[in-house]
């Protein structure tokens, strides 16, 4: 059966974005039809200044909206990425095969670091090296498939590259990974700015819906999004982002298609309150099984512990092969 990896980083509340773009695939579609694993890589929000805490607490959130969202622990494994310490000992590892002008292209690391710079702070190591931590958060699993956004795209093609030198250089140890794409909502923007990804690392703004938002902050949002001049309804991502980025979010929850979308449509305002109250419905669920799960921390407990114990066990043969194809002891 393919394999699956895939990862969302605790640096904020997860967003419509992350679910349309990602999350929802993965309970739809990828645990049925895969060996599907999917993580929490709390390990990656450490590349920038946080609060410890803060950090936990939203992994813990993460994980509950994975499981909120539908992910199964009967039909796929969902873990913690820092409970698994195969994650660390073959990022090492990989670090000592990759080149530092690989790390340095990554067009993440280069926005990232300006803003840091500009914010005045200074830029961490592990912000340059978090793709190849990347690359063994999939390497080590055996992983065919990781489904992405476009903006991630650039580090599964790292980790394909680092698989093929490691095992041309020191043995066959790691299958060589793809990146999938869902077709509609992978790159849902800012409703605010359009042009911009709607990320989850702002704790606060008007252009993004979070999962967790109340019914009517949700259509407040949507309501309010920035859309273009003219004043027909059109899809059009480069001349029109505004219209393009509410038909899309619209597509993306009922399953049709942006352009045809566009033709039922004579104004801005009845496509922003469609789209609102379809993203109100789409949530709905969420929000009420995510309540359930708050209100039972121990069965979250149990799902994270058991899952962990799980990867642990798929990984660290791969990564002990991995360590003594390159010239150390492995346990």
């Amino acid at each position: 059966m393919t394999r699956v990896f895939s990862g969302i980083k605790p640096t904020g509340h997860l967003t419509l974005g992350n679910y349309l773009g990602a999350v929802r695939r993965w309970a739809e579609v990828d645990q049925h039809r895969t060996d599907a694993l999917f993580c929490v890589v709390d390990m990656h929000a450490l590349t920038v200044d946080h609060d410890p805490a803060r950090v936990r607490r939203l992994s813990r959130q993460a994980a509950t909206l994975l499981l909120a969202s539908g992910l199964d622990p009967e039909r796929c494994t969902v873990f913690v990425q820092s409970q698994v310490d195969e994650h660390a000992r073959l990022s090492y590892v990989l670090e000592c095969v990759a080149t530092d002008g690989e790390a340095r292209r990554m067009i993440q690391y280069k926005e990232k670091a300006v803003r840091e710079r500009d914010r005045g702070g200074s830029v961490r190591l592990s912000l340059l090296t978090y793709p190849v931590l990347m690359a063994a958060d999939i390497l080590a699993y055996g992983t065919d498939e990781v489904p992405v956004g476009d903006d991630q795209t650039q580090h599964v093609e790292l980790a394909r590259d680092l698989a093929v030198r490691f095992n041309q250089r020191y043995g066959q140890a790691f299958v060589v990974p793809r990146a999938t794409h869902p077709e509609v909502g992978a790159r849902v923007m800012n409703l605010q700015e359009p042009t911009s990804k709607m990320g989850k690392t702002d704790d606060v703004g008007p252009g993004i819906v979070y999962l967790l938002d109340e019914p009517d902050v949700v259509r407040k949002k949507i309501m309010r999004a920035v859309t273009d001049s003219g004043r027909d309804v059109v899809h059009d991502r480069v001349a029109r982002p505004g219209l393009a980025n509410l038909l899309e979010i619209l597509a993306a929850c009922e399953g049709g298609d942006p352009g045809e979308l566009s033709g039922a449509y004579t104004s801005y305002g009845a496509l922003k309150k469609d789209t609102a109250e379809a993203v109100v419905e789409l949530l709905r669920p969420v929000q009420r099984r995510h309540k359930e799960l708050c209100a039972d921390p121990a069965y979250v407990d149990g799902v994270l512990r058991s899952g962990a114990e799980k990867a642990r066990g798929m990984a660290r043969p791969r990564v002990d092969a991995a360590y003594r194809a390159i010239g150390l002891s492995a346990g």
